[in-house]
């Protein structure tokens, strides 16, 4: 298959969600995905909120960064509430901080005051005026799991055709940031850390072939919150073990 992309056949796993983390938004798709027919449960999102402060030091330094397989791990031992948008009021534990500065077709709160916000206090209750309680709330994961691509770009091609999007990190270089469109390539720059993004589809333009990929900047950064880059050669990598996971849907 020379071309394919998830958030075409279920566009709300494409969605966009500004975060510091994508786990959450993956976990999204993925109840998405595997309850198609069931349109209350198929628009529940997990809450990055209840994973960033209650996961704590296992999975990392809060704000300033984690690890991705201890947040997993933290999910499938202890399950998360539901979540959404900044100030959103239908879910357990909304996002926690207002998005930074102007973007387009979004109200402004403001800039961003610091690099990184204080990691928010673990709190196992949901919002006052919520219809459920924290525990009953929650959402679990049966089981998650490595999606291995290195040089078997097949099996990251079969897991998106399977099972949906999956989880993968990267290194960020000084020419991502301005990356506008096209397949992204690394020509130029500083290490500035690592990603973790969000693999949706893949494809090829121009005969390069690639992935795309679902970023957390908002929508105004490069081609629409989404960006391809270039696929079979692990480029900046892209194509280390991600990470994906089984949802338990009955809640």
């Amino acid at each position: 298959m020379a071309k394919m992309q998830i958030h075409k056949a279920h566009p709300r796993s494409g969605q966009l969600r500004v975060l510091l983390s994508c786990i959450c938004c993956l976990m999204s798709d993925r109840i998405c995905i595997q309850t198609y027919n069931n349109e209350t449960i198929m628009q529940t999102l997990v809450s990055d909120t209840d994973i960033l402060a209650c996961c704590g030091e296992r999975c990392g330094h809060g704000c300033n960064g984690g690890y991705m397989t201890e947040a997993w791990g933290y999910v499938v031992n202890n399950g998360t509430c539901s979540g959404g948008p900044y100030l959103a009021k239908d879910c357990c534990k909304p996002y926690a901080f207002h998005p930074c500065g102007q973007h387009k077709g979004q109200p402004y709160y403001g800039e961003c005051e610091k690099p990184n916000e204080n990691t928010p206090t673990c709190r196992k209750r949901c919002q006052f005026h919520y219809k459920k309680a924290y525990e009953e709330d929650k959402i679990k994961v049966l089981h998650a799991y490595y999606v291995y691509g290195l040089v078997n770009e097949i099996a990251m091609q079969e897991e998106l055709m399977a099972f949906g999007p999956f989880q993968a990190a990267f290194i960020v270089y000084d020419d991502f940031r301005y990356y506008k469109s096209g397949v992204y390539v690394h020509k130029y720059g500083k290490e500035a850390g690592g990603h973790a993004v969000k693999i949706i589809g893949w494809g090829v333009e121009n005969e390069v072939k690639y992935w795309l990929v679902s970023n957390s900047w908002n929508s105004d950064w490069g081609d629409n919150g989404y960006f391809k880059i270039l696929r079979g050669e692990n480029e900046c990598g892209i194509e280390g073990p991600g990470m994906a996971g089984k949802m338990w849907i009955g809640r």
